[in-house]
């Protein structure tokens, strides 16, 4: 039996075992020194769900972080909280059972209020500010939330206006964040759920050598905001977004520099846009409204915040599940370079399975250059019953994107666009808000290419349920371009190119082998 004495002062070997049983390997490896475990109980927390327990949570990050580190344990219950404040070498481990839930503010008491930020003129202001959050840390180190309990933003806002209990949805008082977590590393999140994340479930900035693996997130804005991070692992993870991104690097400006979002990996992770918020997590999986469908979002998205950039990034083995497709974006000067995308199924995408863009919208401090987008390769990409927009690649007639590797790529679309599309001419938009939509229309059933130095398409299948008028692909701008083994739907034409030079066609069944030097306007 364990008695207070045991438990509070780090006789936490046993407890580890008994309480972590999910993983005791891990448990029991993990070394316990100073604090070792408390349970928050210890401190005054009740659980009920009505008490505010946050200052008693609190007292048990202090005790611990005071004796040089170990782990604050939540028991089955669930703990109404204003804002928690993270510690170094602190682990709060929520066992099965354990809710940490956000409470709704009453009047101006609520959460920590959001802290000054000089550069939040750059960057939305969600992005700005770290304090007004149900769980924030700032210059931290070797902190974790570990364990199969959840965490439930309930009572945070989502920062647009659209809670109705709130007056103001940047107020003080109000939280909008889940955790937010700013300058930190050596941070470890993993295994628990989380539900209604407000504005932002995990907002992490500046934050390197982080890890998520095996978190649930069922959420009513974005999921996992990564921005300006380094050396980041999410893996095995599952976020449900209908009304936002759900995994989406970004590079503000937040930190007062361009900072590159770098070395991330996100791997056999599923997306998803087009659940009711909590029906993935309870497992129902209940569809949203047919009319939802224009709003419908879930991907994964590196921008639009894009002043550093991103640079060695592997995405691999990943599913998206009603939801719109992956993009890069780089608008505010940042650069996008060294990029592997394998192994990512798609099913009912909206707006485009693909979207690359380089674009000058510049929101950031006057001065700086217009970015780079170079050296991607995308391979063993299959999307299917997507909506008539097609995949766009688009850079900037005076900034082309460049070394762009496409194959085994399975495009299949629902077709069936009205016959005048396939004359558009759509327009530049170079300042625009970078989105697939944002050339409106397109004429391309499969891929819409513009502004590229140095392209190649392999083995690429575009496919339709209904007859399209629009050509499979449009190339616009395009030097040095390798189409291979590119199938294409019958009745509608292959390829139309418009200023295309240095083009190398082999082993299309819609065309004899051919070089051309150009420049090309021409249909095939």
């Amino acid at each position: 039996m364990l008695d207070r004495r045991h438990v509070m002062l780090g006789g936490a070997g046993l407890l580890a075992a008994a309480t972590l049983g999910a993983h005791p390997a891990r448990a029991l490896a993990r070394p316990l020194r100073g604090g070792g475990m408390v349970d928050v109980r210890r401190f005054g927390a009740k659980g009920d769900g009505i008490r505010i327990d946050s200052h008693a949570v609190n007292k048990a990050i202090d005790h611990v972080a005071a004796r040089g580190g170990g782990t604050v344990y939540f028991p089955a219950g669930t703990y109404a909280c204003y804002t928690i404040r993270l510690k170094s070498r602190v682990t709060l481990h929520l066992d099965n059972g354990a809710v940490i839930l956000a409470a709704a503010p009453v009047g101006t008491t609520g959460y920590d209020i959001a802290e000054p930020n000089s550069w939040d003129m750059y960057q939305d202001y969600g992005h700005s500010h770290w304090r007004n959050s149900l769980i924030w840390g700032e210059g931290l180190h070797d902190i974790a939330i570990e364990g199969h309990g959840l965490i439930w933003g309930k009572g945070l806002g989502r920062g647009d206006g659209k809670d109705d209990w709130l007056k103001d949805p940047n107020g003080p008082g109000t939280g909008n964040k889940a955790i937010a977590l700013k300058n930190c590393r050596n941070v470890t999140l993993q295994d628990f759920r989380m539900l209604e994340g407000g504005w932002f479930a995990l907002l992490a900035t500046g934050v390197d050598n982080l890890v998520i693996d095996n978190v649930l997130c069922d959420t009513n804005r974005d999921g996992f905001d990564i921005d300006c991070c380094r050396n980041v692992r999410v893996s095995n993870c599952t976020v449900n977004s209908p009304y936002d991104d759900a995994i989406c690097p970004k590079s503000s400006f937040a930190l007062g520099e361009a900072r590159v979002t770098e070395n991330v990996t996100i791997a056999n992770c599923l997306v998803m846009g087009n659940y009711q918020v909590g029906s993935v997590l309870d497992g129902t999986f209940k569809r949203m409204p047919p009319e939802f469908a224009p709003l419908i979002h879930g991907r994964i998205k590196f921008g639009t915040e894009s002043n550093g950039g991103f640079r060695n990034i592997a995405i691999t083995n990943c599913i998206f599940d009603q939801s719109r497709g992956l993009a890069f974006q780089t608008v505010d000067g940042g650069v996008v370079e060294d990029i592997t995308v394998s192994n990512v199924t798609m099913r009912g995408t909206v707006n485009g399975p693909l979207f690359l863009r380089l674009g000058k919208r510049m929101r950031g401090p006057a001065g700086r250059p217009i970015g780079t987008m170079k050296r991607i390769l995308i391979q063993n990409v299959t999307s299917s019953d997507a909506t008539p927009l097609p995949s766009v690649i688009a850079g900037l007639a005076d900034r082309p994107i460049e070394d762009l590797t496409i194959s085994g790529l399975y495009l299949h679309h629902v077709g069936g666009a009205a016959p005048a599309m396939a004359a558009l001419v759509p327009p530049e938009n170079e300042l625009g808000y970078p989105e697939a939509t944002m050339f409106g229309d397109l004429p391309a059933t499969g891929l819409f290419v513009r502004h590229v130095r140095g392209l190649e398409l392999r083995d690429v299948e575009i496919a339709v349920a209904t007859p399209d008028p629009r050509p499979a692909l449009r190339l616009e701008d395009v030097v040095g371009a390798d189409l291979h083994r590119i199938r294409v739907p019958a009745g509608a034409g292959a390829l139309v190119t418009r200023d295309v030079r240095d083009l190398s066609l082999t082993g299309n069944r819609w065309t004899a082998d051919r070089q051309l030097a150009g420049p090309l306007d021409a249909r095939y």
